[in-house]
């Protein structure tokens, strides 16, 4: 069976007749994950290598470790530059942004659009921090 959207489950908890109900025949749609674990998960999910994800970030290795590790509890602007390494869509963002326990991007903000829109065209770090640059917004990471 394939995974239910987080609208869907959204429409279910509205139509429930009861939490309990629902959490009952929800629980295998229900995460409840760290940050560190859901790291994970996107590692596996994607294919992806944590050494050259934490490369492509640029961020320090051994706190970029940390923040894999569940040892470093670490700002937004860091988790969405592992976002943009790892290439994830606007929405797997948010889901991360949410496991890190930061605000998720708001396309009403000028910053957050410059970044929802470099995830939608895979762009690097590096590139992001040039067009952040050039519209005279802080860089993602100084």
């Amino acid at each position: 069976m394939k995974n239910k959207n987080t609208d869907w489950l959204e429409h279910e908890l509205s139509d429930a007749r009861s939490v309990e109900s629902f959490l009952s025949e929800n629980k295998t749609e229900l995460k409840n994950q760290t940050l560190s674990e859901h790291l994970e998960w996107l590692l596996t999910e994607k294919g992806l290598n944590k050494a050259e994800v934490i490369e492509k970030s640029g961020l320090d290795k051994v706190y970029a470790y940390h923040i894999f590790a569940g040892r470093k509890k670490s700002s937004r602007n860091r988790i969405l530059s592992l976002a943009l390494a790892m290439e994830l869509s606007p929405d797997e963002t948010q889901h991360l942004l949410y496991y890190a326990g930061v605000e998720q991007l708001y396309v009403r903000n000028s910053w957050d659009s410059v970044i929802w829109y470099a995830l939608e065209n895979k762009m690097s770090v590096v590139e992001v921090n040039l067009l952040l640059d050039k519209l005279g917004e802080d860089k993602l990471l100084q």
